[in-house]
């Protein structure tokens, strides 16, 4: 069994891939077999395998042989531990950007109106 760090560093090294990603985003919406997952990459199915044992590896899905097929399936708890982990940041007050966005605004036509210093206004040095 690994511990909680292991498990953490393991879940962000597999959602660190950005083709990770989109095929947990694929999963989302059903258990797909390998070969379907693989389709929309231009990559070879041999390294859709390895990206699912990165995957598997993690927790974020189980592969299960169904027949002559391997279908995988998303596990949505797996996701729980880094959650829980990600919360604790989340004692810091937000940033409300549209906040950020109008100070900036403000600040940027005030700096347009306000007269420039006689050493700028010249053109060059005094």
């Amino acid at each position: 069994m690994l511990s909680a760090s292991a498990q953490l560093d393991l879940v962000f090294a597999a959602l660190a891939d950005p083709t990770r990603r989109a095929i947990l985003a694929m999963l989302l919406e059903d258990d797909m077999a390998v070969t379907d997952v693989a389709h929309p990459f231009e990559i070879s199915l041999a390294a859709v395998s390895k990206h699912l044992g990165v995957l598997a590896d993690a927790g974020l899905i189980t592969r299960e042989r169904r027949g002559r097929v391997i279908w995988c399936k998303l596990e949505p708890d797996a996701l729980r531990g880094a959650s829980v982990w990600m919360q604790a940041f989340g004692q810091f007050e937000p940033l409300d950007l549209d906040q950020f966005e109008r100070f900036l605004e403000n600040e940027l036509a005030g700096a347009e109106t306000e007269p420039l210093p006689p050493e700028e206004a010249s053109g060059g040095d005094i």
